[in-house]
């Protein structure tokens, strides 16, 4: 896991290393999804969870999009350019999965919408332990596999395009706080 330290000094000038912070990010949020599940069989829907449930939205719902959308738009494409088959057909496979995590994301989310808004009082424990347990699994293989070829076959003026176009695509993000 990251240092809180050295997070300071990742920025879009070093596209690989942010999107390993998203994936501490996704970690950390996939992880307080199953909490709020076990948290709501406990203690119920008070205002802990409703806050729970709000910033588990925010961050789906924003940063996590805009970081498929750094591998589908940025990365991938350029791995698929100058890696062999087998890395081909390694990032179709995450990319697909991308969609897998997109659906199972809206069913967690139609429990977290009127939990966040004090109306709701579950999250299938199922549901947020498949969603606690694919998420970082699914950022582990990024990390194992791919991010490494990344940084073997992008030279440093093809990065830093990368990193100018994810900075760019969160120039109107509305939750800033939440970008990684």
């Amino acid at each position: 896991m990251m240092s809180l330290f050295s997070a300071e000094s990742i920025t879009f000038e070093t596209p690989i290393a942010m999107l390993m912070a998203c994936h501490d990010r996704v970690r950390q949020y996939a992880e307080l999804t199953l909490k709020l599940a076990q948290y709501l069989i406990k203690d119920g829907a008070d205002s802990k969870a409703q806050d729970a449930a709000a910033s588990i939205l925010r961050y789906f719902d924003v940063a996590a999009p805009l970081h498929h959308e750094d591998e589908d738009l940025d990365l991938f494409p350029l791995l698929s350019h100058y890696g062999d088959a087998e890395l081909q057909a390694l990032i179709a496979s995450v990319s697909a999965e991308h969609e897998t995590l997109a659906l199972l994301w809206q069913d967690v989310r139609s429990y977290l919408i009127p939990l966040a808004a004090g109306h709701g009082e579950i999250l299938p424990l199922a549901l947020a332990r498949e969603f606690a347990s694919l998420y970082p699994a699914h950022a582990d293989l990024e990390e194992a596999r791919i991010y490494p070829c990344a940084e073997k076959l992008l030279d440093t003026p093809t990065l830093a395009a990368m990193g100018q176009r994810m900075a760019e695509r969160r120039t109107n993000s509305p939750a800033e706080d939440e970008i990684l």
